[in-house]
């Protein structure tokens, strides 16, 4: 055990002697890479995510999320059999962008709302690049013009995915939730004794939500940054690593010459996307593992999906 350790020790060491040295010796490729990072979050993500964490945890702080679901979940109840906090994640990881499903899922276990079964769950199909991000940046930017078949391959994929875990390897999650998982999550996660006032959850919230979006910052740069290392091994950045890395950065490097492939990167959100999930879930024992493999069959069957549609030419 210990020798293993001492070799990962090694390992981060010589990467981060390494990135060092390219960017001490590299100044202003560095600064392009670094500045496009911070350009992009300051510019897309900051105005698109913020205002819906700072609602969202305002929400969540004063114990609304079950009224909030009042009008979706007659509708949500019937074909997932969920409880309205599962509910509440599902409209906020599907309308408000990533990484709103993974923050909410973090929230409302900790203070016991969820169970780990239904935490697990929810990450599994919630965490997705908001339809803001997707129909005002990425789809022009790729020069996509068929906006209902993408809409269907981008959202529609990852509920259908979620109604069949929800019969088949979660087929009992609404038993669990309320009986032995909610009861484990209460004791490792206890739940204040009641719902703090207005302005408390608020200035709460926007603290949390401040440091969220510079965790988000920090890792745009950072892995914007890591393009340094491809583009000094090839004397130019390999496009189709780009939106692997950090996939806003990819995908304005990318551009519209590769839109099959940034289409189907977009459900799986890059090294940058998983690293900042883990920032959210990261002091729970939620499993960033099993988000990773989900992110992965998603992204094959989002493959499958636009071949088929290429196939019967239902996309340009």
């Amino acid at each position: 055990m210990r020798k293993n350790h001492n070799i990962s020790d090694l390992f981060y060491t010589a990467a981060f002697l390494l990135l060092t040295f390219c960017i001490l010796t590299n100044s202003r490729l560095s600064l392009y890479y670094a500045f496009t990072g911070l350009e992009l979050w300051y510019r897309n993500m900051i105005p698109t995510l913020m205002p819906f964490m700072i609602l969202s945890g305002t929400l969540i702080r004063m114990g609304l999320t079950e009224g909030f679901t009042t009008l979706v979940y007659p509708f949500v109840k019937p074909l997932f059999r969920v409880s309205r906090n599962v509910c509440y994640v599902m409209i906020m990881g599907f309308m408000c962008g990533f990484p709103m499903g993974a923050k909410c899922v973090a929230d409302l276990y900790e203070r016991g709302k969820l169970s780990r079964d239904e935490g697990t769950y929810l990450l599994a199909f919630c965490n997705n690049i908001g339809p803001v991000y997707f129909v005002s940046f990425a789809l022009p930017l790729i020069g996509c013009s068929r906006i209902v078949p993408c809409l269907a391959g981008m959202y529609g994929i990852p509920l259908l995915y979620g109604f069949v875990l929800r019969y088949t390897r979660y087929r009992n999650l609404y038993n669990a939730a309320n009986t032995h998982d909610s009861q484990t999550s209460a004791n490792i996660f206890s739940a204040p004794a009641a719902p703090p006032k207005f302005l408390g959850s608020l200035d709460e919230s926007i603290r949390a939500s401040f440091q969220s979006m510079l965790m988000l910052g920090g890792y745009m740069v950072l892995f914007n940054l890591l393009m340094l290392l491809p583009h000094l091994l090839s004397g130019q950045t390999p496009q189709w690593i780009a939106p692997i890395l950090e996939i806003t950065g990819g995908l304005k490097l990318l551009g519209d010459r590769m839109p099959l492939y940034s289409l189907i990167l977009l459900p799986f959100g890059g090294f940058s996307c998983i690293a900042q999930t883990y920032t959210c879930i990261g002091h729970t024992d939620l499993s960033i593992g099993d988000y990773v493999l989900h992110k992965l069959i998603l992204t094959a069957l989002t493959a499958g999906y636009y071949l088929l549609c290429l196939r019967f030419h239902f996309l340009r």
